[in-house]
């Protein structure tokens, strides 16, 4: 399971993490964001130990999704050395994100 970060723990787990984090922003109404939940479960298992991948429920948690401009959600962030390096806006491949998380490696 991706990891739930909070406005609360955004800072420690997303932005001094010294691995590449992906963050994907969510919503439980929102259909596609139903639709990425698995692939972000599937690469939390795939990249354990290389990458962290996290998630956002930008209904409880909204300043993060404030801060870097989540319009529309699913968006999915990559964030290396607390900048963020890659973005996926909606519903994507599974190897998409995969390339996302692997071009920071």
């Amino acid at each position: 399971m991706a990891l739930e970060v909070t406005d609360a723990t955004f800072d420690e787990v997303v932005l001094k993490s010294d691995k590449p984090v992906m963050v994907d922003f969510w919503a439980a109404w929102c259909g596609p964001c139903r639709m990425v939940a698995p692939i972000m479960d599937q690469l939390t298992t795939e990249y354990e130990g290389k990458a962290t991948i996290a998630k956002v429920d930008v209904d409880a948690n909204q300043k993060f999704a404030a801060e870097y401009g989540v319009r529309n959600i699913p968006t999915v962030l990559v964030f290396k050395n607390g900048e963020v390096v890659e973005k996926q806006v909606g519903v994507a491949p599974k190897t998409v994100y995969a390339q996302k998380i692997d071009a920071h490696l």
